[in-house]
């Protein structure tokens, strides 16, 4: 619905309202939707708030205002009452112009530079596995915000802050060094993350075997936990690699570098990209200094083993460690060094932390610490929360070497689109290479498109054979329909410096189309603004349904006159450009055959 005939439609309500009930409506009292598929019209107009003014059921107001609005607006052809919703319908020619003046401009949909820079961070990954499948609904879902709030006109920095350091990177190193025998991803044939991840699972394992030997010579879990020779050698690694030890730092050096080649691999399958790296080990000081500052600043206290804390009790939260007793930082330290570092360097007006919900209390915590610190900035602050994917199969599992592996994953995404296209016989006529791109373009799709539709703050049950169905709510039913629009462009010949011309009468079906086309800036809006791919995704498909039953019902090709198939090959020409656009702002490719 584009925007005028709604400002339209709202000032001349509330003049209809001033003239037949003298009275004055706020603007915000007047609401319009669209109008239900069940119902005849284009934008419903709620008339029950107008009921205390008029004194009449809310039927008869609803015909009032109609009748008003109907001589008074030349773009209202008829309208309906059901209850207290007034159904309005555009006019044929409303359509019409809206597609000659707008919908047909190359810049339809875009919105110029808003002056402001916003960070989106996503991805931060540990170096001590492979990403998982819940690596791949964060990776999609902050490149796609990304994308989409780089449309809406934001100047967007892409950050990943890479957890490089820790315990958890010493377990991988210390069972590399105790049962690797020299074994490098050459050696094996392994990615490199997959096979760092291969001796964390190693360690798990063997650390397992101590602690249940422990346990029988009559330890507690806690105690054979903490008492376990594997635990205490990778904590003296971890304070070798705190010291610098040259040894340590340089086996951590090696094995990471095998972990950035192999991810560097599962992003660029992935479709998604940075601009900016940040690695915890040239982070996890930071934070001392904005301790200091607390402490100065009295918002943090020190209690009696020297450790510093908050106390948030006032706002619904605890205390919280900031700094332990012996001087080392905990999570939120490194977060709070970080948060300044990011601002200094890019002065943003906004920053995207994309991160799960389990994560929810850390953030609450992390900001509320920086707006008591006074940090202008902190304000700009939001967490994108999302929720777990699960397979049919059952929840995921990190370390037990169960953990749905994100490379795994994609090889089988399209080996089921492979399977799924040639079923079809959609690869006739096609080369080997045309297959493959196909069978990739199809299959990262399939994945993409069923991990965003879904809100983000939803936990998402993620299907790979539902995924790829062609006739489904899928990122392939939107790639065919493109395909097929592209497919009547070609037939046609269609050249798109050729005027539309102005049809005498549009079907509904043309209508309906125009309608939903004319949605996609305040769709890309209300998904830059929600920070929600969803929206965008939904809307794609609903677009592509819209398409198809136009496709079926009218013909395009074989149309009465040259006028009547011009205008519906620019109508189609404006839904590829629309659902291709749409589609990338997810990531997603879609090709010009299936």
């Amino acid at each position: 619905m584009a925007n005028s005939i709604q400002h339209t439609l709202i000032a001349q309500t509330i003049r209809a309202v001033q003239e037949l009930y003298s009275a004055d409506i706020p603007s915000a009292q007047v609401t319009l939707q669209e109008t239900r598929k069940e119902f005849e019209g284009h934008i419903t107009v709620v008339v029950f708030p107008v009921t205390r003014f008029s004194k009449k059921s809310p039927e008869q107001t609803g015909a009032d205002i109609g009748e008003w609005l109907k001589a008074n607006v030349r773009e209202i052809a008829d309208f309906n009452v059901i209850k207290g919703f007034l159904n309005i319908s555009l006019s044929n020619q409303y359509w019409i112009t809206l597609v000659n003046t707008a919908l047909v401009a190359p810049t339809f949909g875009s919105f110029p530079a808003n002056g402001k820079k916003i960070m989106v961070e996503y991805s931060s990954p540990n170096t001590n596995k492979p990403l998982h499948l819940g690596h791949i609904r964060n990776n999609l879902l902050g490149y796609s915000v990304a994308e989409i709030l780089k449309a809406y006109g934001y100047d967007v920095v892409k950050a990943n802050l890479v957890n490089d350091r820790g315990i958890h990177i010493c377990k991988s190193m210390l069972a590399w060094q105790k049962y690797g025998n020299g074994e490098t991803p050459a050696s094996s044939g392994l990615k490199g993350d997959h096979l760092v991840g291969k001796y964390y699972v190693i360690f798990d394992k063997e650390y397992k075997k101590e602690i249940d030997a422990l346990k029988e010579q009559g330890q507690t879990e806690e105690e054979a936990k903490k008492n376990a020779p594997l635990i205490k050698e990778a904590q003296a690694m971890l304070q070798k690699w705190e010291a610098n030890d040259e040894d340590v730092i340089a086996l951590w050096k090696t094995m990471n570098g095998w972990v950035y080649e192999g991810f560097e691999q599962t992003y660029k399958q992935l479709g998604v990209d940075f601009d900016k790296f940040y690695y915890e080990s040239n982070t996890y000081l930071l934070g001392k200094d904005i301790i200091q500052e607390g402490l100065d600043k009295g918002v943090f206290f020190r209690k009696e083993d020297n450790s510093v804390w908050i106390d948030l009790t006032d706002e619904g939260l605890d205390q919280k460690l900031v700094l332990r007793g012996d001087g080392t930082s905990v999570y939120i330290t490194q977060d709070l060094g970080t948060a300044q570092l990011k601002y200094d360097e890019f002065k943003m007006d906004e920053s995207i932390y994309v991160v799960g919900n389990e994560q929810d209390y850390h953030f609450k915590v992390l900001f509320l610490i920086l707006k008591k610190l006074g940090k202008s900035w902190a304000e700009g602050l939001y967490h994108l929360s999302y929720g777990m994917v699960d397979l049919p199969s059952g929840k995921m599992k990190s370390r037990e070497g169960t953990v749905v592996d994100a490379d795994d994953l994609m090889a089988e995404m399209l080996e089921t689109a492979k399977m799924r296209t040639e079923e079809l016989g959609k690869t006739e006529g096609l080369g080997e290479e045309e297959k493959s791109f196909l069978y990739n373009t199809i299959g990262m799709g399939a994945l993409k498109y069923f991990l965003l539709k879904v809100d983000p703050k939803k936990r998402l049950l993620f299907d790979p054979n539902e995924s790829v169905d062609f006739q489904g709510h899928t990122g392939p039913f939107i790639q065919y329909t493109h395909a097929r629009i592209k497919s009547v462009l070609r037939k046609a010949s269609f050249d798109a410096s050729v005027s539309l011309g102005n049809p005498s009468a549009l079907s509904v079906y043309e209508q309906d189309l125009i309608q939903s086309l004319s949605r996609y800036p305040e769709v890309l809006e209300a998904s830059a603004k929600e920070f929600s791919p969803a929206q965008l995704a939904n809307y794609a498909y609903e677009l592509a349904k819209l398409y198809n039953k136009f496709y079926h019902e009218e013909s395009i090709l074989k149309a009465e006159d040259e006028t009547v198939k011009n205008f519906r090959l620019h109508l189609s020409a404006i839904a590829a450009r629309i659902i291709s656009e749409c589609m990338r702002l997810l990531g997603i490719e879609v090709p010009e055959r299936m």
